[in-house]
């Protein structure tokens, strides 16, 4: 392992706690501080949080091993989807749920939905099917900064130690300082990936003398990664039902629901929406490309989740290779501590119920440290590919969109109608996924969704008199 590797996570890790540190006071004043930051991620740290929680290893490792094996087509598969998709969801989602978050005073997604629909029960199946999900995305980034910790030390720290390493360090400045303390070091650890990925989009392609000479040697060495496969998730069934969960999934993630009610102002979250789409640009590009490169230009091809270890350690200046590792931990950390502190919070509210406010964050952390040691053994005992694991988690968030956007946005929408669809479409999902029904070219997700659409309509009620909605007129801006 290189020395200026060691170094840097060092001096990452000393950072982090010392923010978690200077957190933890305001933290502890309340439920509402430690759960979400006081309400006040304003524009600059609100969409640092959120872009730094969505980028996890699935971007970072992830993407460059799908790459590797289908090409510069990748790139299409997401991109301009979650460029376009993600501002209009975290418009039609985001922006009545902090309103409805302030009218109820809610804390977690669950409980929000919950009152929102005057249905205790709703928000339960709600928190359920938001952690059967969450545990699988959180074990694909533990296990992504797993196999480049091993990589980056030949061996020496093994993916049982690196996946516990990485879960620690995560679990000590949420504990301390809560979501203020998470948003705090998204933007240190959002800064940091960004800034490589940029490096890498510049640096790489002049190892082979730049740009146009390396996609002359790719044409002609494998003019196959240039064109896009008409078979797997490219095919037309696939790609449609494929860019319908990518582009709706991520505002369903329970961690980004709940910095999104944390947001200080509706101008923040619009400053948030116009910042997405050039970030991902900048951060999906480089990704692709390293996985293309990989495949034509490493004279030893890896395995697939090894692509950004291999070639960040052959192409890049030790101390550049070296920032693009911790650039992976800082990615994985930037997403684990957030969904540990919103599990640990719907834990905390939804399943034990409410208590005494110091209490209350004493019992947040308690789960907080319950759930890191839960993702801590699934991520050493799940065998699956990093890319297969976080596409099962997107496709079970999709399915539960309706409710999310149905539940804000119809008053005819209640919970019997948000329960139904829920496991209509989780039904549909899991029947689909382990082919007891053959859903064809399309994929699971979107036979799910459109069940989920169905029996919420299907089971449509009056809103109860105890929610008494408005749902597009909740709460001031």
């Amino acid at each position: 392992m290189e020395p200026v590797f060691i170094l840097s996570l060092a001096l990452y890790a000393v950072t982090v706690a010392t923010l978690g540190w200077l957190a933890r006071r305001k933290a502890a004043r309340s439920p509402e501080e430690y759960f979400l930051a006081g309400r006040a991620l304003g524009p600059l740290v609100l969409f640092m949080a959120l872009f730094g929680t969505n980028v996890t290893s699935f971007v970072l490792v992830g993407v460059p091993a799908k790459a590797f094996m289908d090409g510069l087509g990748t790139f299409s598969l997401n991109v301009p989807i979650v460029a376009l998709g993600l501002p209009l969801s975290f418009w039609a989602i985001g922006v009545p749920a902090r309103k409805a978050a302030i009218k109820w005073n809610a804390l977690t997604p669950s409980e929000l939905y919950s009152k929102q629909l005057g249905s205790p029960a709703a928000g339960k199946w709600l928190f359920l099917f938001f952690s059967i999900y969450t545990l699988p995305y959180m074990v694909q980034a533990v296990k992504g900064a797993a196999v480049t910790l091993e990589s980056v030390s030949d061996g020496a720290v093994s993916q049982t130690m690196g996946a516990g390493m990485v879960v620690a360090l995560a679990l000590s400045y949420t504990w301390l300082g809560g979501m203020r303390a998470t948003a705090w070091t998204n933007v240190l650890q959002g800064s940091l990936f960004l800034a490589f990925m940029i490096a890498v989009l510049f640096l790489i392609p002049q190892e082979f003398g730049g740009w146009v000479s390396a996609f002359d040697q790719i044409a002609e060495r494998r003019p196959d990664l240039l064109t896009l496969p008409q078979d797997g998730l490219f095919s037309k069934a696939a790609w449609t039902s494929w860019s319908l969960v990518i582009a709706i999934t991520v505002v369903c993630f329970p961690h980004i629901l709940a910095r999104l009610m944390a947001a200080k102002s509706e101008r923040a979250l619009r400053a948030a929406c116009l910042l997405y789409p050039p970030a991902t640009v900048l951060v999906w590009l480089p990704a692709v490309l390293l996985g293309v490169f990989a495949a034509v230009f490493l004279p030893e091809a890896p395995s697939p989740d090894q692509v950004f270890a291999a070639t960040t350690s052959a192409w890049l200046p030790s101390w550049l290779a070296s920032l693009g590792f911790l650039a992976v931990l800082a990615a994985v950390m930037s997403t684990l501590d957030a969904q540990v502190l919103v599990l640990s919070s719907m834990l905390t509210r939804d399943v034990s119920g409410k208590s005494q406010a110091g209490k209350e964050v004493q019992q947040g952390r308690i789960f907080a440290l319950l759930t890191a040691a839960l993702v801590w053994f699934l991520a050493v005992q799940w065998g699956s590919s990093v890319f297969d694991i976080a596409a099962l988690a997107f496709s079970g968030y999709t399915v539960l969109a309706p409710t999310l956007f149905f539940g804000l946005r119809w008053n005819r929408f209640g919970g019997r109608s948000a329960i139904a669809s829920m496991l209509a479409g989780n039904a549909v999902l899991f029947l689909c996924h382990f082919n007891i029904v053959n859903g064809g070219s399309w994929l699971p997700a979107w036979w799910g969704f459109w069940a989920a659409i169905l029996a919420g309509f299907l089971f449509q009620q009056p809103p109860s008199s105890k929610s008494n909605r408005d749902p597009l007129n909740t709460a001031t801006a």
